[in-house]
C-alpha cells in the first residue's frame, strides 16, 4: 500500500488503527513492521498503532482504546477543581475482568483501578475533556471514594478534596448521601463532611 493511502486509512478511522482493520486494508504483518521499524507509524497498546507524526491527545487516545474507562481518584479531583496537582497519569476504573493486556499501554500513562461490575458504574457522568465526551464519575461518588479509601491518599490531597467539595455550588448533599450508602461511608461522610453542612 502506497504511503498517502496509509495515512489516509489512519485518518479515515480517527488516527488509531487496529492491526487486524491493516491486514483489510492489504497491510500485511511484515509490512507493519517495516513501517514500525523505519518511524512512519507506532504501536500504542497491543493491536493498536497511531502515525507516529500525528499528536492525538492523551484523552482521544484513551477514548478510543478504553471506550468503558471511567476517570475517577486524581485525575476527576484535578478535572472538577479539588486538586491543583496535575496526575503523570490518567486514572481510570475499569471493569475488573477487562484483558490485562488492553490496560497495559505503552502510552498515554495509566492508572487503571480494577472494579467489580457491580458498582462500577454508581454516580457515573460524562463530560468534556478536551473535546471528548468521556465518563467520569460524579462529584459525590468522588468524595465517597476518598472517604473510602482515606487511608491510601495523600493527606494533603484528601483535605483539599473534602474542602473544595464543601464549597463547591454544584454539590448535591441527597446524591452524596444515597451514594455514601451504596458504599457503606455515610458514617464518615457525617464525621468529616457533616459538621460543616
Amino acid at each position: 500500500m502506497e504511503m498517502k493511502n496509509i495515512k489516509t486509512t489512519f485518518y479515515d478511522n480517527g488516527g488509531v488503527i487496529k492491526a487486524s482493520k491493516l491486514h483489510e486494508n492489504k497491510v500485511s504483518k511484515y509490512e507493519i513492521k517495516k513501517l514500525v521499524d523505519e518511524n512512519v507509524i507506532e504501536r500504542i497498546s497491543k493491536g493498536y498503532y497511531k502515525l507516529t507524526d500525528d499528536d492525538i491527545s492523551d484523552i482521544k487516545l484513551i477514548s478510543i482504546l478504553l471506550p468503558g474507562a471511567i476517570i475517577c481518584f486524581d485525575s476527576a479531583l484535578f478535572l472538577y477543581g479539588y486538586s491543583d496537582r496535575t496526575p503523570v497519569k490518567w486514572h481510570l476504573a475499569v471493569d475488573k475482568n477487562i484483558s490485562k493486556s488492553k490496560v497495559n499501554m505503552k502510552y498515554p500513562y495509566i492508572k487503571p483501578y480494577y472494579i467489580d461490575k457491580s458498582i462500577l458504574n454508581i454516580g457515573v457522568e460524562e463530560i468534556l475533556v478536551e473535546d471528548v465526551r468521556m465518563k467520569i464519575y460524579s462529584r459525590e461518588k468522588l468524595i465517597c471514594d476518598c472517604l473510602k479509601y482515606e487511608s491510601k491518599m495523600d493527606v494533603e490531597i484528601f483535605n483539599k478534596a473534602i474542602i473544595s467539595y464543601i464549597k463547591d455550588p454544584k454539590k448535591n448533599i441527597p446524591k452524596l448521601m444515597e451514594i455514601a450508602k451504596k458504599r457503606k461511608v455515610e458514617k464518615k461522610v457525617y464525621d468529616k463532611i457533616g459538621v460543616w453542612l
